[in-house]
């Protein structure tokens, strides 16, 4: 029988060609950990309480550790398990991993890659040492024509070696990276690597996160478990590190409620379920807010980068007014190889049809309509302040004349008028909210409502400003500051300044009559000497 030969090229399509960011190696190795912690606790091997996932960063070795105290590998199987590639004994649905091929990952990054472990009730430690580097070159040398096998390759880089010395108690499995190569430095970068894990990797919520009960309940209601699990970095607990405050293109706003949806199938089986924060929506989350987006995960592990639902959004920008999580449920729901998102079949159209539906009719409706209620009050304070700002330049003689005075009148007149619309819009929202229970527009009102009665703010008069004509009031004008000029002198003067007032906008305008007033002042000044 024909004997298929797999050549070298497909060691590099495993590792240096299979993911675009190479941190994505401490996600597929916890992923492996997290799996055996699974099974130490089926077998009776270890408490959830009790597992642990250690990583260790040493930039002055160069060499990153990843250890866990799960089931470990028997001796007897240490071969065939990390000799053999893409035979793993995982499941479809079960298992976080099942292709068998994620441990190589790490062979793009280091000189020298290094499996150590043991198993409960045995004294032999096991290794296995790939040369990472002899890999990189042979692949190389495939390419320029000396033709290479896959198993040409793997048996010239593993070696594999044991000891008798293990503590018959212990039960551990280590990953070593050992001299990462000098392109992939930030692999070794403590607060970049940390951060990248707070949001990718299983961990639970960190304790500041003031809605993290909400979301357990949630979970448990619909009977879906959350895995979380104890990783730590450098000696340093790993946690989600979501908050309620964020900062937008137009301020800073905060999460002060959450919502759910759960997704389902025709026949009413959990396909997803999702978790989001209400907030103020009054724009965007900004780029560098590193809990933007609504994240897919699949058994708590993030598929993709924090943008994987955003096609799934008609306006890329729906996707950036949200911060929250979508938990993938369905065992039909199989991430790819590159765990950036999942397999094509009908469960995934399924699961993709509904979420397009939710995201582009009830979420759509609630950024536009923050929005819309946001500009709304911000009509009601403008109209405030420019009213505010009328009064004090009044009272403090800034009007050059007549027309000067007139104009900015007009101009508040026509803010009253967008205000008084905007307090119609929130009145027709606020009762169209009523209607409704549990309705997100209604709890953004009276969020909005509640804040403002907290804060110092001008109450809107029902008419503009306009002279007292029951007493005789004079107005001020600009040029009665200038009192050693005659009548006749501030007169052209406050012509000058009227011109000045229509020829520019107001801080250009503001800036010349203050200068001219200056040069006059010292004038008179002068003449006084």
């Amino acid at each position: 029988m024909y004997q298929y030969v797999f050549g070298a090229n497909i060691l590099e399509n495993l590792t240096t060609g299979m993911y675009q960011d190479s941190r994505v190696i401490y996600r597929e190795y916890i992923q492996n950990a997290c799996d055996q912690i699974d099974k130490a606790e089926r077998d009776g091997l270890l408490l959830r309480s009790e597992g642990r996932i250690h990583i260790w960063l040493d930039p002055d070795r160069r060499i990153i550790t990843i250890e866990d105290n799960a089931t470990g590998i028997p001796a007897s199987d240490f071969q065939k398990t990390l000799g053999n590639i893409a035979d793993s004994d995982k499941k479809i649905g079960e298992d976080k991993g099942f292709r068998g091929i994620g441990r190589l990952c790490g062979l793009a990054y280091c000189r020298e890659l290094v499996f150590t472990s043991t198993a409960k009730g045995e004294t032999i430690i096991s290794t296995m040492r790939c040369n990472a580097r002899k890999m990189r070159e042979l692949i190389v040398a495939n390419s320029k024509g000396e033709k290479h096998t896959a198993s040409d390759v793997l048996h010239s880089i593993n070696e594999f070696t044991t000891e008798d010395k293990a503590n018959p108690n212990d039960h551990w499995f280590k990953v070593e990276l050992v001299g990462i190569n000098d392109a992939n430095t930030d692999l070794l970068d403590f607060a970049q690597i940390k951060e990248y894990l707070s949001f990718v990797a299983p961990v639970p919520y960190i304790n500041t996160f003031i809605f993290r009960k909400e979301i357990h309940k949630h979970a448990e209601e619909i009977k879906y478990n959350i895995d979380e699990y104890d990783i730590t970095l450098n000696g340093e607990a790993v946690l989600k590190k979501y908050k309620t405050n964020f900062k937008t293109s137009k301020g800073d706003d905060e999460i002060f409620s959450i919502e759910f949806k759960d997704i389902r199938d025709l026949d009413g089986n959990l396909l997803a379920w999702i978790w989001w924060g209400v907030s103020r929506f009054k724009a965007s989350i900004n780029k560098d807010c590193q809990m933007r987006g609504l994240r897919l995960r699949k058994e708590n592990i993030q598929i993709g980068d924090d943008d994987a639902l955003q096609k799934l959004f008609k306006e890329d920008r729906g996707h950036h007014y949200f911060i929250g999580e979508v938990f993938a449920v369905a065992k039909d729901l199989i991430p790819n190889s590159q765990r950036d998102y999942f397999n094509e079949n009908e469960t995934r159209n399924r699961f993709e049809r509904e979420l397009k539906l939710y995201f582009n009719d009830e979420l759509k409706s609630i950024y536009y309509g923050g929005s819309a209620i946001n500009s709304a009050f911000d009509k009601i304070d403008n109209f405030a302040k420019k009213e505010a700002e009328f009064k004090e330049k009044e009272a403090n003689g800034v009007f050059v004349d007549t027309a000067h005075r007139e104009a900015e009148l007009d101009e508040i007149k026509k803010a009253k008028s967008k205000a008084e619309e905007a307090k119609k819009e929130i009145e027709k929202k606020k009762q169209k909210a009523d209607e409704k229970d549990n309705n997100v527009m209604g709890r953004l009102i009276e969020r909005i409502e509640t804040e403002r009665t907290k804060k110092p703010h001008i109450v809107i008069s029902a008419k503009p400003p306009e002279p007292d004509t029951t007493k005789d009031t004079k107005i001020p004008w600009r040029t009665d500051k200038l009192s050693n000029y005659s009548k006749k002198e501030r007169k052209l003067i406050s012509k000058i300044f009227g011109i000045i007032v229509t020829s520019t906008n107001k801080e250009i305008a503001e800036t010349i009559i203050q200068k001219i007033e200056g040069e006059l002042q010292n004038e008179s000044k002068s003449v006084a000497h």
